[in-house]
């Protein structure tokens, strides 16, 4: 671009130059001599025309290019410009369509929740009602074993002093012509 405008900036003032030239030389020429007016006008309309003739082909020439570049690359900016407004887009509308259901996922996630809570607790109230029952029959157990292991101590308390006073008794009653009698029988017996 820059060698565009450096080339026209040239051009014109090489074409201007010998204009400004003729014209100098016109008025001089004009002051010594009086020539024909007419064939300098046509001069000057023959430098203009030489000049925008090169200005038009150095335009022609570079200018096309350049714009055709520079309006390729506008199009590319905008094909990509709406590439991205197209992805924003998407993109808010998933979030959108996110932020829609997420009012039905919490209430979901609530229920859910809290049908697990209540299940929690019937399971919870259930074990333990079971473990009472279980805590129950384990205290019948212990009663009961416990009333039978004192009964059985009972009897053998009953039993030993039982014995302890008939032994005293038999010991009251013993005499030694008791005892000796009791002797004689069991010989007898074995006999």
């Amino acid at each position: 671009m820059k060698r565009v405008i450096l080339t026209l900036a040239l051009a014109l003032a090489a074409a201007t130059a010998p204009g400004f030239a003729q014209e100098a030389a016109h008025e001089n020429a004009a002051a010594h001599e009086n020539k024909d007016e007419g064939s300098l006008e046509i001069w000057k309309w023959v430098n203009f025309l030489i000049l925008a003739g090169g200005l038009g082909y150095l335009l022609g020439k570079n200018a096309g290019p350049f714009f055709a570049a520079r309006s390729a690359a506008i199009r590319k900016d905008l094909d990509e410009s709406l590439r991205q407004r197209r992805e924003a887009e998407a993109k808010v509308a998933e979030v959108e369509s996110r932020l829609a259901t997420l009012e039905s996922q919490i209430a979901d996630l609530r229920a859910e929740s809290e049908r697990d809570l209540k299940a929690g607790a019937e399971r919870i109230s259930a074990q333990t009602a079971e473990d009472l029952a279980k805590v129950r029959a384990n205290v019948a157990q212990e009663i009961a074993s416990a009333g039978k292991h004192a009964r059985t101590q009972l009897k053998q308390y009953s039993a030993a002093l039982a014995l302890e006073l008939a032994e005293q008794k038999v010991r009251a009653r013993m005499t030694p012509a008791t005892q000796d009698e009791m002797v004689e029988r069991f010989v007898r017996d074995l006999k």
